[in-house]
């Protein structure tokens, strides 16, 4: 005895509003058709980054050197330098002296580098919905 499998493909959804069967309803999100290119989801933006992007406006915003900024804060300038560009994780302690050194405290830093958040996350939307980061209005930082 010998039975034919169906070379047919099965659906089964994931999302519980959308159904194989055809009932569309007023939430559905819209399907991607059958061999379009999938669009990578843009990447989440690193802690390193946005306190790199803050420093750096700062200190530009001041019309001061990288030289300055490190002497004053008693970092090397290669280090702040790699901090500006998110190449380095600083410690809680060279980030509160970079910022004290800018004419900052470390709240106001971190909270500059918050505001950068909204900046990528109203960018991620991913087949109609946003993304979870998105939902929060608030930071966590972990060591």
């Amino acid at each position: 005895m010998s039975t034919q499998a169906s070379n047919e493909a099965r659906v089964i959804p994931l999302d519980p509003q959308t159904s194989p069967s055809g009932n569309s309803g007023a939430n559905r999100t819209p399907q991607r058709p059958a061999g379009a290119p999938q669009t990578p989801a843009p990447k989440e933006p690193l802690w390193r980054n946005l306190v790199g992007d803050v420093l750096r406006r700062e200190r530009l915003a001041q019309d001061r050197t990288l030289k300055d900024v490190a002497e004053a804060a008693r970092i090397s300038l290669p280090y702040l330098s790699e901090l500006e560009r998110g190449r380095k994780e600083a410690s809680s302690e060279v980030l509160a002296s970079a910022a004290q050194a800018l004419g900052l405290g470390l709240a106001d830093l971190l909270s500059l580098a918050q505001n950068e958040l909204p900046r990528y996350t109203r960018t991620r939307v991913s087949r109609g919905r946003t993304s979870p980061t998105a939902q929060y209005n608030g930071f966590c930082l972990a060591a």
